[in-house]
């Protein structure tokens, strides 16, 4: 169920500390990776939203795509993460960060045979909603809403490839629920 962002307000000190558990925060089911809200960006004034991705081994999060209105930091927590960036693959592992810019192409995975954990600063903030409505699409009964994902996308402002899904998991070994949709 979508968040009610209704009741988040810009967090200040007036309200006494603020601590987000490794339970906590709202965890949703992409399909091939999660997505765990932990600032939002009510509460953040705008500026940024952060969300952490966990990530199954050897698990694709989505075909090649690009953002016209926001960029994203990736801060690998643990494990491996692959990432084509525009024309360049690059590898990250934890401790390292890698910078999504506004219109590029880009994907990511996990590249290994762990776990992988990725913290995702986006800026400015707002896309998390993305993530929590489309958590709703993937989790309702039957097939995914297509229709639904493309209006999704359109209201964001995001562009997608999904023709290179197939592609992408044969070259790097990976899984993603299009590939059972092929079937």
């Amino acid at each position: 169920m979508t968040t009610d962002t209704q009741t988040l307000t810009r967090f200040d000190a007036s309200q006494g500390p603020r601590k987000i558990g490794p339970e906590g925060g709202k965890l949703v089911d992409l399909g091939s990776i999660g997505a765990r809200m932990m600032a939002w960006t009510e509460e953040t004034g705008g500026g940024f939203s952060l969300v952490e991705h966990p990530m199954p081994p050897k698990h694709l999060a989505v075909g090649l795509h690009k953002h016209s209105r926001e960029d994203e930091y990736s801060y690998v927590l643990s494990g491996r993460m692959g990432a084509i960036l525009g024309d360049d693959v690059v590898y990250a592992e934890a401790g390292d960060f890698v910078f999504k810019p506004r219109e590029q192409w880009h994907t990511f995975w996990n590249d290994g045979d762990e776990p992988c954990h990725i913290l995702e600063i986006i800026a400015p903030g707002g896309f998390e909603h993305y993530f929590d409505a489309l958590g709703d699409i993937v989790g309702a009964d039957g097939p995914p809403d297509i229709a639904a994902m493309m209006a999704l996308n359109e209201r964001y402002g995001i562009e997608m490839k999904p023709e290179t899904v197939p592609e992408i998991c044969r070259e790097y070994g990976l899984w993603h629920p299009m590939l059972e949709m092929e079937e």
